[in-house]
């Protein structure tokens, strides 16, 4: 468990307690039907069969405490592409073509102007994953959101689907010690680890306003409100491109424990990461954070891992290069089952 993450508010043990107690009660579900669930505990979105070979991949996701940033700012114009892209990163791990998703969005009261501004990001996000939003839902809750400030406060999140055939899905069954790991750039922090970034930075650091020299002139407020990588299209030319993906991980809260949760008997090493984000190593210089909590709640970086054999490595990293630069191979798969290290002797489990 990250102590300082702990410290901010945020236990995720206890987090974790919490959601096996959640699918602990919904595993009892009795439909009275045979399940159409294909069994991939763990992995970053549900599959549902439907007909033949055709299964639905579903994802829900929001935003988290990155919102809190943007009241505080006035910008709301950006987290409604994460709340795409937190949804349908999820969905392309599983081999699914994202096509569509609806949004939830509480407010504290109804703001033409702040509204206009969220769903103008949801429309970019949209637009670069190729997705629709065919509908949603807005609900006024004044007695439950709270601002900072009040009254401007909301809350956003979705839920996404895809389709993939059956026997198509990305299971990481097939991943084996000596797979390459190969890393994708991330934008900064994405929306994870905001609890303890904004607790570092703003609370008890210099304020949204100010301009470090570590972040080459841009504020706090500008590296912290940089929207998630949307990666479907390229996730989508690797999957159509011929070679044989074991795994993709999308990198978010856990860090890069996430690869985790591609399948058992498996440990991943990595050897070179990509470049820690400026953002990233200034929480943790003055959080005073060790770098194993920093692996374990942020992304460091990288933003996708994807998984393929030793012998298609180079040719991954191409592909994904195309559209995000700075791809490349940054570790290895490994027979140490249940154990991600990095560099420095960091080794977080699952």
């Amino acid at each position: 468990m990250s102590e300082a993450y702990a410290a901010a508010g945020v236990d995720t043990d206890q987090a974790d307690s919490a959601v096996a107690a959640i699918v602990g009660a919904l595993r009892t579900i009795e439909t009275g039907a045979p399940s159409r669930v294909v069994d991939l505990p763990g992995h970053y979105a549900s599959v549902l069969r439907v007909a033949g070979n055709l299964g639905i991949a579903i994802a829900t996701d929001g935003v988290g405490s990155k919102i809190v940033l943007a009241e505080q700012t006035g910008r709301l114009d950006t987290v409604g592409i994460d709340c795409i892209a937190m949804n349908v990163n999820d969905l392309v791990c599983v081999g699914a073509e994202p096509i569509a998703m609806v949004d939830y969005l509480a407010v504290e009261q109804s703001d033409p102007e702040a509204l206009g501004a969220i769903a103008r990001g949801l429309a970019a996000g949209a637009s670069d994953a190729g997705i629709e939003i065919p509908g949603g839902e807005l609900a006024v809750l004044p007695e439950l959101i709270r601002g900072h400030p009040s009254p401007g406060g909301f809350d956003l999140c979705g839920t996404a689907i895809g389709t993939v055939a059956l026997d198509a899905i990305i299971t990481g069954a097939d991943i084996a010690p000596g797979d390459a790991l190969i890393g994708v750039p991330s934008s900064g922090l994405h929306s994870n680890g905001y609890t303890l970034a904004r607790r570092v930075l703003i609370d008890n650091g210099p304020g949204l306003d100010a301009t470090p020299p570590e972040l080459g002139g841009r504020s706090i407020a500008d590296a912290l409100l940089e929207p998630t990588v949307i990666y479907v299209r390229a996730a989508l030319d690797l999957l159509r491109s011929g070679v044989p993906v074991h795994g993709l991980s999308h990198i978010t809260g856990g860090g890069l424990k996430n690869l985790l949760r591609l399948g058992t008997g498996v440990g991943y090493a990595i050897e070179q990461p990509l470049d820690i984000p400026p953002i990233c190593a200034l929480v943790g210089s003055i959080g005073g954070i060790s770098d194993a909590e920093m692996w374990e709640v942020f992304n460091m970086g990288c933003g996708l891992v994807a998984v393929v054999p030793e012998a298609q490595a180079d040719e991954t990293a191409a592909i994904l290069a195309a559209r995000h630069p700075g791809t490349r191979r940054i570790g290895t798969v490994t027979d140490r089952a249940g154990v991600t290290s990095a560099p420095g002797g960091i080794t977080l489990t699952a």
